[in-house]
């Protein structure tokens, strides 16, 4: 399956843009299915139907889905509760109605990568079209799998389950309950379901498309999120320029605006794969309205994002990490090493790395910002490097 997910600044007309480019792809034959994590329903007043939680058709080979966050929240709080009644009634703990359940902060975004999961993995659709949030809230979004795999395996590490049949021992030692198996396995089904939004998102097929209106403002969201995004390992297909005015006489009032949009999007021509897409003089409503956007067609470009690590032992003593980050600034880079993971900040970005196996062995020797790719020299530890013969 292909997946197309679309984000930009938010009002740039990403659900918009979102919602034509899966009409396209319906109309030109694939099985489309647009997935929204916007609260309320843009994506049916773009569409011209209502959309909701459960998938509902709303054209020829189109699909949309709003998936309700609250009620995912309620069944998986239900079913937890069912897992741990032993351990909640033993500390005395009230259980909770599912009438009396309201998400708490990052539920929804849990709940939509699982959304997001379910319908990448769905054998019925051969074009998956996903409505991001705005780009800050993408990029977390985006970013929150792996986080939480890295706090799992800190908190509940796999290996600690060789002990399980010791628990009860150490319980009654230590006159605590010790975590039950339960909670194991329930770590480990997380990690699975984490794991498998990940390879939707790292997947060759995944392409990344940015919407927003050329202007100042666009081109510094742009910029800010080419660089988030790379950080990510992930390399902006697209961008969609929104709402381009037509060329108008040079004496009326939006010749300024004409213009600057003129040099917005020659600007963005010299790095990006741009589709102007023209303002209509009113918002998109319904089918017919968004197939008159020019929005780029349903075909992605396979993409591997590669981070390769260059020998250069034999010339210069070392070797090189190259980490493309287009759009970074050398004063806002920044690199910590923490025993085999790398901290990456790159302006506002941060993301913890784990080192290449080779590097493990290596001490930083450098680092230096070379046509928007950072790269870091390593040295070979001598305690630690396999000697020659």
């Amino acid at each position: 399956m292909r997946t197309i997910l679309i984000t930009g600044p938010g009002g740039s007309g990403r659900t918009t843009v979102a919602a034509a480019t899966a009409l396209r792809a319906a109309g030109e034959g694939y099985e489309a299915l647009v997935l929204s994590a916007d609260r309320t329903d843009t994506l049916g007043a773009a569409l011209g139907a209502e959309t909701g939680p459960a998938p509902t058709p709303v054209a020829p080979h189109l699909t949309a889905w709003r998936p309700d966050p609250a009620a995912r929240f309620r069944d998986d709080l239900t079913a937890f509760q069912t897992r741990a009644a032993n351990v909640l009634d033993l500390l005395g703990a009230t259980h909770l109605d599912t009438e009396e359940v309201t998400p708490l902060p990052g539920a929804e975004e849990l709940s939509f990568l699982r959304a997001l999961r379910d319908a990448a993995l769905s054998e019925r659709y051969d074009l998956l079209v996903v409505d991001l949030p705005p780009t800050p809230q993408a990029l977390a979004l985006l970013s929150l799998p792996e986080e939480l795999r890295r706090y799992l395996r800190r908190l509940l590490p796999p290996e600690r389950q060789a002990a399980r049949a010791l628990r009860p021992v150490l319980g009654r030692l230590a006159g605590v309950p010790m975590p039950s198996e339960w909670l194991y396995e329930t770590a480990a089904r997380w990690d699975v379901e984490l794991a498998a939004v990940e390879a939707v998102v790292a997947d060759r097929h995944t392409a990344v498309r940015l919407v927003a209106e050329p202007g100042p403002a666009g081109a510094d969201a742009v910029r800010a999120a080419t660089l988030g995004l790379a950080l990510r390992g992930l390399r902006t297909e697209a961008v969609v320029a929104n709402r381009v005015l037509p060329e108008t006489a040079p004496d009326t009032w939006l010749a300024g605006l004409v213009a600057q949009q003129r040099k917005t999007l020659a600007d963005w021509r010299e790095s990006y794969d741009v589709h102007p897409v023209a303002h209509l003089g009113r918002d998109p409503r319904g089918t017919d309205d968004l197939a008159a956007l020019a929005v780029p067609g349903a075909d992605t470009r396979p993409i591997t994002v590669e981070w390769p690590v260059a020998d250069r032992i034999a010339e210069d003593g070392v070797l090189v990490w190259h980490i493309p980050l287009p759009g970074a600034i050398r004063e806002e880079l920044d690199l910590i090493r923490r025993g085999d993971e790398l901290v990456i900040t790159a302006g506002p970005f941060r993301r913890l790395v784990p080192l290449p196996s080779a590097l493990r062995r290596c001490t930083v020797a450098g680092a230096a910002l070379r046509e928007d790719e950072l790269r870091i020299r390593f040295a070979p530890d001598p305690d630690l490097w396999p000697r020659a013969r």
